[in-house]
């Protein structure tokens, strides 16, 4: 059977389209789509199972708020101008989340709030590297992102 037929179908009728009509390439264009589509059906993730959807809503409104702040944050230091000095540096935050569902949660999380970025996930020794655009305290910031955002995801997927 094969997974994606309408990706198979699409592939397949790109394939004709770039090539001459014949029955060879019909015949490997068909063999082209089907193994995309078997390839991408290897590609996709479980599905996280959600234990509580009720925090769903505190995890929004929370990285809404700290969008804002980050936002009024990296504005009045740009407005300060050179005068103002501030650090730049990478952080290596240690992450009890597993999950690659959750993973990809916090690191849009943390690299839609300006000011930081996900750099590099280290799975053999579960940490991420993450870019600050001023850093004045280290500590403040792993501890910000394990409890405000790791220990929330860890409740809502499983």
């Amino acid at each position: 059977m094969i997974p994606h037929p309408l990706l198979s179908l699409s592939l397949l009728v790109m394939w004709l389209l770039l090539n001459d009509f014949t029955l060879g390439h019909l015949i490997l264009g068909s063999v082209v789509a089907v193994f995309g589509g078997w390839a991408m059906a290897s590609l996709r993730p479980d599905k996280p199972q959600v234990k509580k959807w009720h925090l769903l809503p505190k995890l929004f409104w929370r990285v809404f708020v700290d969008i804002i702040r980050s936002n009024a944050a990296v504005a009045l230091l740009l407005l300060r101008g050179k005068g103002q000095k501030h650090t730049a540096g990478f952080i290596t935050v240690p992450l009890d989340i597993e999950h690659p569902t959750a993973l990809a949660i916090m690191a849009v999380i943390l690299t839609s709030t300006p000011g930081s970025a996900w750099l590099a996930y280290d799975a053999r020794r579960k940490t991420v590297l993450i870019h600050v655009l001023d850093l004045i305290d280290e500590e403040e910031w792993v501890t910000n992102i394990k409890h405000r955002y790791e220990s929330l995801l860890l409740e809502i997927i499983e």
